[in-house]
């Protein structure tokens, strides 16, 4: 008798772990992939000025004292 019970038992727990094998997952969102070849090259003013010319400063504000 001891023996029949330890088998279903045993049995029912292997039962119990391949149906709880097969219950869905939450699965983590997929990775997106990052652009290939959109470096945003040209979109930044480094080198846009002509060689050899200075940046050009606004003048100074004209003080009126009157």
């Amino acid at each position: 008798m001891m023996k029949l019970v330890i088998s279903m038992a045993a049995s029912l727990a292997m039962a119990g772990a391949a149906a709880a094998a097969d219950l869905p997952r939450a699965q983590p969102a997929p990775v997106a992939p990052g652009p290939v070849g959109k470096a945003p090259i040209g979109k930044f003013p480094v080198g846009k000025t002509p060689i050899g010319k200075t940046p050009v400063a606004a003048p100074a504000p004209v003080i009126t004292k009157g």
